[in-house]
């Protein structure tokens, strides 16, 4: 049996709704419209049935739910999507056998009860959380209880990059351009959400949190030469209003906090064979 566990979906009834919605910037209407698959679950099995015992852990599509409505829309938008899931694990539970929940993390308290109806009510295997939220990191204090609920619910979180356009490559610009923000964006912020998490001291506070980082850790394993000693030298570069961010000393290491993430596999060869190496195939979660 073959499982992606990291694999997207848009259910119908989110796409219904999401068509009614404004564009925001998030080109999603263009993006799904290009990736057919994403809805049209006759033309998914069709693609499914070519790589034999195969099935998938579905989760929703970028973007994120926070990104697509402010915080009295976002917990409407999250419940529709979990509903829609769940539905699709239950009619389909040889392709899909499990889902993975969406959070409108916008609105903290709409998240924490999205997390238990999730979970408790519709059988959620885990939840996903995007890189940043609207731009704030998830460091953040307020995102703290949603860690904490996550935690109590012992389930896994599944770690997607969120960047746009709006992300610019060079500050005298406004925006990305060539596709940038996603190529080479997306890597960079779901490192950088990999490393804010670790030095939030997450994985001391929580021993039981379980991350699965998208795209097999994104850069840090191809980069470990330099996490390894660079962040070993922490603040040794800064300005000196930065050094009070330092002041703590990690437990560990912040290379063993990175071996601590989970992963999926990805498309390239060398690629694989490097993510391997690094985290170790006990943390390479696809069968």
């Amino acid at each position: 049996m073959k499982i992606d566990i990291f694999c997207h979906i848009v259910p119908q009834n989110y796409y219904d709704r999401m068509m009614k919605l404004p564009e925001t910037g998030t080109t999603i209407k263009k993006c799904t419209a290009n990736i057919p698959a994403m809805v049209n679950l006759d033309l998914r099995f069709r693609m499914m049935d070519r790589f034999g015992d195969y099935c998938q852990v579905v989760s929703m599509a970028a973007p994120p739910i926070e990104a697509m409505g402010d915080a009295k829309l976002s917990p409407e938008l999250a419940q529709i999507t979990n509903d829609g899931l769940a539905e699709l694990v239950v009619k389909h539970p040889d392709r899909f056998p499990g889902f993975v929940a969406a959070l409108p993390m916008n609105n903290t308290a709409a998240a924490l009860e999205e997390i238990d109806r999730a979970v408790l009510k519709l059988g959620a295997g885990g939840v996903q959380i995007y890189s940043n939220v609207n731009g704030c990191p998830l460091d953040r204090p307020e995102f703290l209880p949603i860690f904490e609920k996550i935690v109590e619910r012992n389930v896994p979180i599944w770690l997607h990059s969120s960047r746009s356009s709006a992300s610019p490559d060079y500050v005298t610009e406004k925006k990305s351009k060539f596709e940038l923000w996603r190529v080479f964006g997306w890597p960079f912020e779901t490192s950088v959400a990999m490393a804010r998490i670790l030095f939030a001291e997450y994985f001391d506070r929580f021993p039981d949190l379980k991350i699965i980082s998208h795209h097999l850790g994104a850069m840090i394993p191809y980069f470990s030469g330099r996490t390894d000693p660079g962040l070993d030298q922490l603040g040794a570069r800064t300005e000196r209003e930065d050094l009070t961010l330092v002041g703590r000393k990690p437990k560990k290491r912040p290379q063993e906090y990175f071996k601590m993430f989970y992963t999926d596999t990805f498309d390239s060869l060398p690629g694989l064979r490097c993510g391997l190496d690094f985290f170790g195939a006990d943390h390479e979660e696809s069968a």
